[in-house]
């Protein structure tokens, strides 16, 4: 038994949770970030909670993991791109530690896409495809790709 002090009448009803948020592009800002260990213990990856700050899906949650140490360079390569992606977005070049990134307003794409862990009730889920500097001044002063290179191998 848990004593309860609450009124349900000054508190809005939630409407349901997990369903994806529509595609589209959303200020947000990361509230939650944690390196964890892939299932397979081989790796680690740094979970990003992100908070979407305005417009009518406020407070709504959206998730990116950054797997930033794996066997597959590639892997690795994609996600030190959105890493860097993401701090040139909030201003924060060089963090020493996740939490700098943390509460600074920007701009993501997120798309909707199947979910393919199974036995989960929802059928999609989101994906952050884009990270963008909300003011995109900041975004202008990032490393160009050397166009003149065609052999990128890892594309």
């Amino acid at each position: 038994m848990a004593v309860l002090d609450f009124n349900a009448r000054e508190v809005k009803p939630n409407e349901g949770r997990g369903e994806p948020i529509p595609a589209g592009k959303y200020v947000a800002m990361i509230s939650k970030s944690e390196m964890k260990a892939t299932k397979d213990g081989t790796g680690s990856y740094l979970y990003l909670e992100f908070t979407v700050t305005e417009g009518e899906y406020r407070n709504r949650k959206v998730f990116a993991r950054l797997c930033l140490n794996h066997s597959n360079q590639q892997t690795v390569a994609i996600a030190k791109g959105d890493l860097s992606a993401i701090c040139y977005a909030v201003g924060v070049l060089q963090p020493r530690d996740s939490l700098e990134l943390h509460n600074l307003p920007l701009l993501v794409t997120v798309a909707v896409s199947p979910r393919t862990d199974p036995g989960n009730e929802h059928k999609y889920q989101n994906d952050i495809t884009k990270y963008e500097s909300k003011t995109k001044s900041v975004a202008a002063e990032a490393p160009q790709e050397d166009e003149s290179d065609p052999g990128d191998p890892l594309w």
